[in-house]
């Protein structure tokens, strides 16, 4: 059997040819049913706080229509005091979410960073809809801006559209680098971040390959969960990732660390029972403290990934 080698190496940026991320993100967002992340607030001092089933004796006036015509199920909205509506997004842009895939049909595919870009833009742009504040913190990533600082670019939680064109100009500006196994501090400083900001009620979205993360990371990444906080992983792998597509013996070398393996077809089912017992057990933590796991590919419809992610929110789906 021949080998080949082939580098994952980090790509250009296709912007140019997906589209303006702004574009792009309004019009997913308008795919999404309007208001879908969450409620305004109803009366002073009262917010809303989660979605349940209804039950007898319930008040009607709380019925949430939307959860009926969409999911045919009679549910209602609750409220409580002094919650914080912020939506906090936690980006991974280390190299690793460079990768667009290896297969002949790759070089039209977005890499993980650009969907998980757009889904980060969309969300935002959904709370500023419904009228609540967002804030994001990307890890890794280098700036085309020169003053740009390295390792985590932090925006606090703030409102309003000027806060959403910050935002995505700091996703747009991004480009896949830097290596977590060499300096797992990066992700550690933008779950710290949360950890230390984000009160009971916040959604937070961590969107990332959940690739090359250590125990203490995990720790980190699970204990977002807690103190009444909402939280939904969403790991974005290429389809590459999930389908091994390798019909000979294959070199890979990995985009972050100084892994190299060679990928041969007698191992693609090893791979990917390993893959979803991986995921498995991340689910099983995740949920176990009140979390949801999210797992799409990043060539996915990007409608449907920001739809599993507000079910997933709501605690609607597994």
């Amino acid at each position: 059997m021949s080998e080949r080698v082939r580098f994952l190496r980090e790509p250009a940026t296709t912007w140019s040819r997906l589209g303006s991320l702004r574009l792009r993100a309004r019009a997913v967002a308008e795919g999404v049913w309007a208001g879908a992340h969450k409620s305004r607030r109803r009366g002073s001092g009262i917010e809303f706080g989660e979605k349940r089933s209804y039950a007898a004796g319930d008040d009607l006036r709380w019925l949430d229509r939307r959860s009926l015509l969409l999911f045919d199920k009679l549910v209602v909205r609750q409220f409580e005091t002094e919650t914080d509506r912020a939506l906090r997004l936690v980006v991974d842009a280390t190299a690793s979410m460079g990768f667009s895939g290896i297969s002949g049909s790759s070089a039209s595919r977005a890499s993980k960073y650009e969907a998980a870009a757009t889904v980060a833009a969309v969300l935002a742009r959904l709370a500023l809809k419904g009228g609540d504040p967002f804030g994001i913190a990307l890890f890794g990533g280098k700036s085309s801006r020169e003053d740009a600082p390295r390792g985590v670019q932090n925006l606090p939680v703030r409102a309003g559209k000027e806060g959403w064109e910050r935002l995505v100009d700091l996703l747009e500006e991004t480009t896949p680098a830097g290596d977590a196994v060499a300096d797992p501090t990066l992700a550690e400083q933008a779950f710290g971040i949360l950890l230390r900001g984000a009160r009971r009620g916040s959604l937070v979205v961590v969107i990332s390959d959940l690739l090359d993360r250590d125990e203490a990371q995990e720790k980190l990444l699970f204990g977002l969960a807690s103190r009444g906080r909402v939280l939904v992983v969403l790991r974005l792998l290429d389809r590459d990732e999930r389908t091994f597509p390798f019909a000979e013996a294959t070199e890979l070398r990995g985009l972050e660390g100084d892994l190299v393996r060679t990928a041969d077809p007698s191992v693609a089912a090893a791979y990917q029972q390993a893959l979803a017992d991986d995921e498995a057990r991340l689910r099983q933590e995740i949920e176990a403290r009140g979390g949801r796991l999210v797992v799409r590919s990043s060539d996915d419809d990007p409608i449907e990934i920001v739809r599993a992610v507000l079910n997933a929110a709501w605690h609607e789906v597994g």
